[in-house]
């Protein structure tokens, strides 16, 4: 039996931090993964191609993206070795004041001041840069913004791609002194959210993972975790299976960090919790679950002359008012599979079916409604709209037994409910598809008030007892000393913005604070208060990252 001091459930961006910052600590580290191992030509070329885009396995898909219906939110969510990082925007923005004054952790530290130096930290190591071109999607925004009299909150966006003034060269690392793999800079193609096959985008794989499996940390693909056991002697049993298969592995670690994001950490946790694997998981588990408040619209063109997929996924925000956020994303050439969720935009009226409302709003657009459904070209003529709130509104997940064992569902959570339409957005929707000749754009999900996001978090509030949060200010698991929780399950509060970065800099943090292996724990007992503390230096640190400066040049409009 393969024995480890720390084996992480996961492989994203807590993952993939804990996993390098451990290593360098000296701790053996083993990372276990659901999904597969994608090398850059592994991704698929469109979003047809669903064996290597979607994530069913039981239909033979492992591909980088999972849709997981629950009752009150439709997620979007990434898969793989690398985790979020292989299917995400490459978007890399620190949230605004909201974030550190909400009220449900504000009162445990200075969230901002502590978080700052992380915050550096994970920017440099995921390599964020500005996006040194104007898209024709950008314009558009650009336009509509000074409509609607918010022209100054127009910019471009923070991203973590490798740029340079020859698109598609070959260039040794830039990063990492060469200690990390060699890149091909950005060709603006717009496919960072099939998967970059070209190389350019930071993925994981690129930084923090690649240079932890150099420092020893050993990744096992496609294992999934069935069961976490406490041993007798100490330590935990991580009971795994094949990913759609039934080989069965038995792992053993004198410590475990679930980091297997929002979502698959709060399934596990409750799981563990109800098979009474680990029963003193605290009640507070799935509270907070937040979906960043999210819609997700677009605006299609009727013309034939249009092509908005020239970018990266995302290149532009603005800021609608002090709390909504929207940016323009893209697809390549291609890519038009989730096309097919589009439907007729819908506004939330008082008293009325929301569905039946959808039909008459259909039969009114008749003569759109074939622009709208047909997938061909799509991504050419999409302009799809990202809408992000920094809003206190919440879902709880819990389980419920069905006849085919128990599942985690959800219900309206603390705070304001989770919105299931957002006016402002709708707005802005309509007013980009007027500036295309277009039609206004939301999905099937959300005429059954079934919002989508592809940012879910929370569900592991950090709180100094087990009555006040799933982990403590550490992300130590209340109840079972030895088990940790670092991922987006501890971003309580909504961020209104894209949340890759703020997960890296929580999880820089968290990790800063461990010993080095075999020297004493600074840390307070769990459950003792907090203090803060200083982050405790490597004994054996990879190389610091280096600046990219000499692969920011591009800056022609396209």
């Amino acid at each position: 039996m393969t024995h480890y001091d720390v084996l992480i459930v996961g492989s994203g961006f807590g993952g993939s931090v804990s996993a390098l910052r451990l290593s360098e600590k000296g701790y053996s580290v083993g990372v276990i993964e659901a999904g597969r191992r994608f090398a850059d030509d592994d991704f698929p070329s469109t979003s047809w191609k669903a064996r290597d885009y979607l994530w069913a396995p039981a239909l033979g898909c492992k591909g980088i993206l999972r849709a997981t219906l629950l009752k009150d939110v439709l997620i979007l969510s990434g898969a793989g070795v690398g985790g979020g990082s292989l299917v995400y925007a490459n978007t890399l923005y620190e949230p605004p004041a909201a974030f550190y004054r909400d009220q449900h952790w504000a009162h445990i530290t200075d969230w901002a001041a502590e978080l700052a130096p992380a915050y550096d930290q994970a920017k440099r190591m995921l390599g964020a840069t500005t996006y040194p071109k104007v898209s024709p999607a950008d314009e558009v925004m650009r336009s509509v913004a000074e409509d609607l009299g918010v022209g100054d909150t127009f910019h471009p966006t923070e991203v973590g791609v490798l740029f340079g003034d020859r698109p598609g060269a070959k260039v040794a690392d830039p990063f990492f002194g060469g200690a990390g793999p060699e890149r091909t800079t950005c060709t603006d193609c717009g496919e960072c959210m099939t998967g970059c096959r070209h190389g350019a985008k930071n993925t994981l794989m690129k930084n923090y993972l690649h240079l932890a499996e150099r420092a020893g940390a050993r990744v096992h693909a496609e294992t999934t975790v069935t069961d976490v056991r406490p041993r007798p002697e100490g330590g935990y049993t991580v009971h795994t299976r094949r990913t759609g298969g039934i080989r069965r592995q038995e792992l053993t670690a004198d410590q475990v960090i679930f980091a297997a994001a929002a979502l698959g950490t709060q399934r596990l946790l409750h799981k563990l919790r109800d098979r009474g694997s680990l029963p003193a998981i605290s009640p507070r588990l799935g509270e907070l679950s937040r979906t960043n408040s999210e819609a997700i619209l677009a605006a299609r063109s009727k013309r034939d002359d249009v092509d908005f997929t020239r970018g990266v996924a995302i290149t532009s925000s603005i800021h609608l008012d002090e709390q909504t956020h929207v940016e323009p994303c893209r697809y390549g050439k291609g890519s038009n599979a989730l096309g097919l969720l589009m439907a007729v935009l819908t506004d939330v009226e008082h008293g009325r079916n929301r569905f039946v409302l959808g039909l008459q709003e259909m039969w009114r657009r008749r003569r759109d409604l074939r622009r709208l459904h047909d997938p061909r070209r799509w991504s050419e003529q999409t302009i799809p709209l990202l809408v992000m709130q920094s809003a206190d509104n919440s879902l709880t997940t819990r389980t419920v037994r069905r006849p085919w064992g128990r599942r985690m569902t959800t219900q309206q959570g603390i705070g304001e409910p989770n919105p299931i339409w957002l006016p402002q957005g709708h707005d802005a929707a309509r007013r980009v598809a007027e500036k295309i000749d277009g039609v206004a754009g939301g999905t099937w999900a959300d005429l059954a008030n079934v919002p989508m996001t592809g940012h879910f978090i929370g569900g592991c509030p950090i709180g100094l007892t087990a009555a006040e949060g799933v982990v403590d200010p550490y992300h130590r698991l209340h109840g079972h000393p030895g088990l940790h929780v670092i991922d987006g399950s501890v971003v309580a509060a909504n961020l209104g913005v894209n949340p890759s970065l703020t997960i890296t800099a929580m999880a820089e943090r968290a990790v800063s604070l461990w010993p080095n292996k075999g020297e004493p724990d600074q840390r307070p007992q769990p459950g003792t208060g907090y203090r803060r503390l200083a982050p405790i230096a490597p004994a054996t640190p990879s190389v610091p990252p280096l600046a990219p400066a000499a692969y920011r040049l591009a800056i022609s409009p396209l």
